[in-house]
């Protein structure tokens, strides 16, 4: 007798659905406009930690304030649990960021130096209409969860270490019970040690309060260790996004690989022998894109199509979750 399957669950809409997003800077006096972010999308499902990693200047910053609305988006959409907001009034938008917050790269430019911890804790719940008692009630209790002293509380931010600075803009970003947290280059202006600490606390929260990140980072030690999936950007472009282990496994687009192989590693037998992938010259201006796919002037393998036609963003294979824009990805 053969066995009846029931049928299978359509799986669950992403929290986040981010498609053609686009932004372009206007020029200064008589230089072109400046293409920060050029076409991006991708996807994150609740409780998931995606990574968005390139180099500085790709673009990946702008594209985390972009979903937050600190920057409007020249063109593209934003979907938050099913509803477009990248074209929200900011009245409209105000009860959606109790549950879209941020967390930035350098914590001691974004805290108010004149307020006191507890205050700049309190804030986003004094925006949303809490009252001033609750809302400190909720700054102390916030304090004991990051792994602050809550006695400290009356303090100026300057009286902080870079860690704790941290740990106090993170307690700010959850205040208003978020579900989607976007952190820009969170530990990047950290020590080691320190590093270590935030992302396991922001590990544990997660764990916690189910919260999903968008962990924008150029540090690719950090991002294998935090994030299900990764995004990788170049010159405003998302050009390979998979799961972790495939990405950082098996890397397709030959960007991706030059990343990677400029990652220590921990074995110095391993690090002596391993291949080392040298890339051409300098990343393209933003302003001056080039013709065709836009990593081609450095991409040792570019041949004449690179240079006439942008690859699109498609699966590497069927059956295999990983999307690359290249025309000639590595197939392992």
């Amino acid at each position: 007798m053969t066995a009846i399957r029931p049928p299978a669950k359509d799986p669950a809409p992403p929290l986040l659905r981010v498609r053609d997003l686009a932004m372009t800077f206007p020029g200064r006096r008589r230089s072109a406009p400046v293409r920060a972010v050029d076409g991006v999308s991708f996807d994150l499902a609740a409780g998931e930690t995606l990574g968005l990693v390139g180099e500085s200047g790709c673009g990946k910053s702008t594209t985390g304030r972009m979903i937050v609305r600190l920057l409007e988006p020249t063109a593209g959409t934003v979907e938050y649990d099913g509803r477009e907001i990248g074209r929200l009034s900011q009245r409209a938008l105000k009860p959606l960021r109790r549950e879209i917050q941020m967390v930035f790269q350098d914590p001691h430019s974004s805290l108010n130096p004149r307020q006191s911890v507890a205050r700049i804790i309190a804030d986003p719940l004094l925006v949303q209409g809490s009252s001033a008692a609750g809302a400190r009630e909720r700054a102390l209790e916030l304090m004991e969860l990051v792994g602050l002293i809550p006695e400290h509380a009356d303090r100026r931010p300057h009286e902080f270490s870079g860690g704790q600075a941290q740990r106090i803009g993170i307690a700010r970003a959850l205040a208003t019970g978020p579900r989607l947290v976007v952190a820009d280059e969170p530990v990047s202006a950290l020590d080691v040690s320190v590093q270590a600490q935030i992302v396991n606390l922001m590990e544990r929260l997660q764990r916690e309060l189910g919260l999903a990140y968008l962990f924008v980072a150029h540090d690719l030690s950090v991002v294998k260790r935090v994030c299900d999936r990764v995004a990788v950007m170049y010159l405003g472009r998302i050009v390979e996004v998979g799961a972790k282990d495939r990405v950082y496994g098996a890397p397709a687009h030959p960007y991706t690989r030059a990343l990677l192989s400029a990652v220590p590693l921990p074995d110095p037998a391993a690090e002596r022998t391993r291949e080392r992938i040298t890339l051409l010259g300098d990343p393209p201006s933003p302003a001056a894109p080039p013709p065709g796919c836009s990593f081609h002037p450095r991409c040792p393998k570019a041949r004449s199509v690179c240079r006439t036609e942008a690859p699109v963003l498609r699966l590497l294979a069927p059956g295999e979750p990983r999307e690359v824009a290249c025309h000639f990805p590595e197939e392992g």
